[in-house]
């Protein structure tokens, strides 16, 4: 089965302005990489989907789809703050008023193409093309995999009242982090193996840049790959998601707007307070602890092998190129 991860530019470009790159993967039933990319606009993007996606693919997008509510946002942006606010996780508000709805463009283009919308609370169909909303911050820290057990990573805006030269280099120094640990995702119970691919193996290869061009750049690939991760979690083990908004008011075409959310137990309805204050704890399942140290043991040589490479590229760099590999002015 064909997993396939879109990030995409939530406003859909004019003629004087194109729209921002939209970042695109997609992964086998073993966690290979097997495209990746990015695109630019809807149109762009429904020409690639339609190139590659076959029947029985899982496309999941990081962009509201299903918009039914004129004003406000809509109840499974709310659940995202109820049930992932702790790890300071939440979802901007989607409304129709919006100037920026690509999703939703992107959804009635496929569907016309014969793909099929779906919210996330049953099986997809093997023939059919699926659509499905995912938000990858629930994914990062709704997988005890990637060990985020008490706040997300700050990958994304910079802090409004940072020093905008530090918070820079901070972002990269988080999303080169997360990118450390999802190269151990190799051998986890859903696989991804970012090394399986010229342009995800360069995510690990390189450090992250510090100019705000490059580096969005990066970062629309990185998302592609977690919500394409994310179909694969949904389509081989929904009992790890949830479905946010799943008993929200359908629109007039019967469609719930829905977010596929990777969670915790206690990142779902109704635990208890205190449980809230507690990483999720190892798999009770002896095949699945045995993974979980597989996965402890991967993260560490992830971690030995960055560190030599970084040694190495250190050692064989000479003081000038050091020099001229510094952020320069504009964006950086």
């Amino acid at each position: 089965m064909q997993h396939i991860g879109i990030d995409l530019a939530w406003g859909e470009g004019t003629d004087t302005k194109p729209a921002n790159e939209t970042g695109l993967a997609v992964i086998d039933d073993d966690g290979r990489v097997v495209e990746a990319g990015w695109t630019r606009g809807v149109d762009e993007t429904v020409e690639r989907l339609l190139d590659i996606a076959q029947p029985g693919a899982v496309v999941a997008i990081d962009a509201p789809l299903v918009i039914p509510n004129a004003t406000g946002n809509r109840p499974a942006e709310s659940a995202v703050a109820r049930g992932y606010g702790r790890w300071q996780v939440s979802a901007n508000p989607s409304n129709r008023a919006m100037r920026w709805q690509a999703g939703v463009t992107l959804r009635e283009r496929l569907e016309a193409e014969g793909f099929v919308y779906a919210d996330g609370t049953a099986r997809p169909d093997p023939e059919a093309r699926t659509l499905l909303e995912v938000y990858p911050y629930t994914t990062i820290v709704g997988m005890w995999e990637l060990g985020y057990d008490r706040e997300r990573p700050r990958y994304k805006r910079l802090p409004p009242k940072a020093d905008p030269a530090q918070a820079r280099l901070d972002r990269a120094a988080a999303c080169d982090e997360l990118l450390r640990r999802v190269a151990a995702l190799a051998v986890a119970e859903t696989p991804l193996d970012l090394s399986t691919h010229p342009e995800t193996a360069r995510l690990l290869d390189t450090p992250s840049p510090i100019e705000d061009g490059p580096y969005k750049h990066r970062e629309d690939l990185l998302d592609a790959v977690l919500c394409a991760w994310t179909a694969a979690i949904w389509a081989s083990h929904p009992e790890r998601v949830q479905v946010l908004g799943a008993d929200s008011e359908p629109d007039e075409q019967g469609r719930r707007a829905t977010i596929v959310a990777p969670a915790r137990p206690e990142q779902r309805p109704g635990r208890h307070p205190e449980t809230k204050q507690q990483p999720s704890p190892p798999p009770a399942d002896p095949l699945e602890r045995t993974r979980a140290q597989l996965h402890e043991v991967a993260e560490l040589a992830a971690t030995l092998t960055e560190r030599i490479r970084r040694l190495e590229r250190d050692l064989g760099r000479p003081a000038r190129r050091e020099r001229s590999e510094r952020p320069r002015g504009g964006n950086g």
